[in-house]
């Protein structure tokens, strides 16, 4: 009797269980499906050349770009999530009465540091008095907010080396110091290669001019560089290198008589540095990314076999071109990596959008980009509750 009496209890407690059970169970398949459902596409909503996001911490992020809405200057667009952007305005103002710089503004870093934050920049000059057609500079400004204004620390380039430059990027290695990354730019740098007498022979071009990227230490006021800038790559000079046919496609293809090395971005990784750059027509389809490694901050450098990590997919099957000046979001105290470039589609056609796509560096030092594509990708955030 005692059992009769207690079967109807165990009964219950049993369906208790597999209640919660199904309750759990069910849970997590909300979950799972909430997780599935945190993807995005490229291209982000974003017409930007040059992109740059700054990571201010607290969950705010920050887009800068070449474009993007601003006229003589820079703007910027927020974000909490990485893919959703809201336009803030300009935050930076050239070509003013008393500002040293004139026109194309391109290629804008912030770095917050000591609760400051740092604009580095590529603009033309004014002081041009023997006309030249490009002047290129690089200026820093200096903001207590994100969102400017922005102004300059000083009325003048940061330095001149003699030469146009631009597409400024600084790395701070661990002790302490800063180096400066810069291109020179193509102009009037006719340079001779096996490239360039292929070009002469076939009567394609008569010259091949070539940007190459330089590093130099920073000053700690960002105000000068220390020392003589040094030489860190340009584009190869046999046509049997590893890194010559995707580095010459704008010459191969009959598309301009320029090889370019720019758009560079430097960063540490275990005890080894890594410096991304692009090369080729930044207007046309065959710009793309590749990286070289090195022991010390100003090299030398060493190209990667694997290059391009970073190209248009259109002989995949895709319509993404023109895919190329990069820089790298690290995210989860430095475990996730992000690439972080520019590209266009035949959607977008002409104008140059934002894509983020996740990246790594596999354990015999191989780096890898995972793009570009147009499927569905996880968010790159995810909260602790698998909820955006």
């Amino acid at each position: 009797m005692r059992i009769i009496r207690k079967l109807p209890i165990i009964l219950g407690s049993i369906a208790v269980v597999l209640l919660s059970g199904c309750t759990q169970a069910k849970k997590q398949q909300e979950q799972t499906s909430e997780i599935k459902m945190a993807e995005f596409t490229n291209p982000l909503d974003v017409e930007f050349g040059d992109p740059y996001i700054l990571d201010d911490g607290n969950g705010a992020f920050y887009m800068y770009g070449t474009g993007g809405g601003a006229k003589d200057g820079f703007a910027t667009y927020s974000s909490a999530d990485l893919v959703d952007w809201k336009f803030e305005g300009q935050v930076y103002y050239g070509n003013t009465e008393n500002s040293w710089n004139l026109k194309n503004f391109w290629a804008p870093e912030v770095y917050k540091i000591d609760g400051q934050y740092f604009l580095f920049y590529s603009a033309d000059k004014k002081d041009n008095p023997s006309n030249e057609l490009e002047t290129f500079s690089i200026g820093v400004a200096v903001s207590d907010s994100p969102k400017g204004p922005f102004v300059d620390i000083k009325n003048e380039p940061l330095f001149d080396p003699g030469y146009p430059i631009i597409d400024a990027n600084v790395f701070q290695d661990d002790d302490g110091k800063y180096y400066l990354y810069y291109s020179r730019a193509c102009y009037k740098h006719e340079v001779e290669s096996e490239i360039a007498r292929w070009a002469k022979k076939t009567g394609l071009y008569d010259e091949i001019e070539e940007s190459w990227v330089y590093g130099v230490q920073l000053a700690q006021d960002f105000k000068s560089v220390i020392g003589e800038p040094v030489l860190l790559l340009s584009p190869p000079k046999t046509m049997d290198d590893k890194n010559s046919e995707w580095e010459s496609r704008s010459v191969t293809s009959k598309e301009i008589n320029r090889r370019w090395t720019e758009g560079s971005f430097t960063f540490k990784h275990d005890e080894t540095y890594y410096i991304m750059y692009s090369a080729n027509h930044y207007a046309g389809p065959n710009y793309a990314v590749g990286y070289a490694t090195a022991k010390h901050p100003l090299g030398p450098f060493k190209k990667a076999e694997n290059n391009p990590v970073l190209e248009s997919n259109v002989k995949k099957g895709g319509s993404v071109t023109g895919t190329g000046h990069n820089m790298v979001l690290f995210l989860e105290d430095g475990s996730k990596m992000y690439a972080v470039y520019h590209g266009r589609t035949k959607q977008t056609g002409q104008n140059r959008v934002v894509f983020i796509d996740e990246m790594e560096i596999q354990s015999d030092g191989k780096l890898v980009v995972n793009g570009p594509g147009l499927e569905p990708r996880p968010y790159p955030l995810i909260d602790k509750s698998n909820k955006l």
